[in-house]
């Protein structure tokens, strides 16, 4: 599956009127080859997770952005499914407490950073303050517009000290987000995560692809890319997600660590437990 198409080039001057939420073009098959297809690279996923895990040595953050129904619980659902969850962790970023405000905008980012041999998923993260902020001007431009340049010195300081960082925005188009809403009030089991101040939101739609536009030109660098995933088709932005994800982590080029020493000799002492249990 060829995804380089979906990368943002760095200070790059893309538009998101040139990305197609409904894209599936990088797969030859319908929604149910697509499903089954994941099933295998899930598979794939968890033996590298594993790997990753036991040898203790990388760090990976996986950061979702996206409007709201896009579809980030549905990626970490599908996509992590398989996985072992003592090295795959969640870190989602609502509004900030009043301990988190007391502190810089990236504090609380860099404390929920993965440990070697982990993965830690960001629900949400830290462009929130490149891009809320900026739509409901709850700061000015002189103040948010610097933080470009804190959020990649962030993440290059991340990288330089062992953590690979997969950027992910899941695009979708305003007419299946209004399709999700519905679906989500007239379903019993979902209408809790429905808020009436998501169609306020609806209305700054032009402002957020501006402000995503600036966020994906002047932050997708050569060391932790941005990618554009077209997710009005969930089974195609879960794949797409999740080939790139088993490729990275074979990037890594893993392996197990060394047994103990004298392990012929634990062997024998084990099976000599077990038979004389036996007998």
């Amino acid at each position: 599956m060829d995804y380089k198409k979906y990368r943002v080039p760095g200070e790059g001057t893309i538009s998101l009127k040139n990305y197609d939420p409904n894209d599936s073009s990088e797969f030859d098959g319908k929604k149910k080859a697509g499903e089954e297809a994941l099933i295998k690279v899930n598979k794939d996923i968890e033996a590298l997770q594993e790997l990753m895990f036991a040898e203790g040595k990388r760090r990976l953050i996986v950061l979702l952005q996206a409007m709201d129904t896009a579809g980030k619980d549905g990626v970490i659902r599908y996509v992590f499914e398989r996985v072992n969850p003592s090295g795959v962790h969640v870190a989602a970023f609502k509004t900030p407490s009043a301990i988190e405000l007391s502190h810089d905008y990236l504090w609380r980012v860099h404390a929920r950073t993965p440990a070697k041999g982990e993965i830690v998923i960001f629900n949400r993260s830290h462009y929130e303050d490149v891009l809320v902020v900026r739509v409901h001007n709850l700061v000015p431009k002189e103040v948010w517009s610097k933080r470009f340049d804190h959020i990649n010195n962030f993440e290059k300081m991340l990288v330089e000290e062992g953590t690979t960082i997969l950027k992910f925005f899941l695009h979708i188009d305003l007419q299946e987000q209004a399709e999700r809403f519905l679906a989500r009030v007239e379903d019993p089991t979902k209408q809790w995560k429905f808020n009436p101040g998501d169609l306020e939101e609806r209305k700054l739609w032009p402002r957020y692809m501006e402000a995503y536009e600036d966020v994906l030109n002047k932050t997708s660098t050569e060391y932790a890319p941005w990618y554009i995933i077209p997710s009005n088709k969930k089974w195609y932005r879960n794949l797409l997600i999740a080939n790139i994800l088993r490729d990275t982590l074979k990037g890594f080029k893993m392996s197990y660590p060394e047994p103990p020493a004298d392990l012929e000799g634990y062997h024998k002492k084990l099976l000599e437990i077990t038979l004389s249990k036996e007998g």
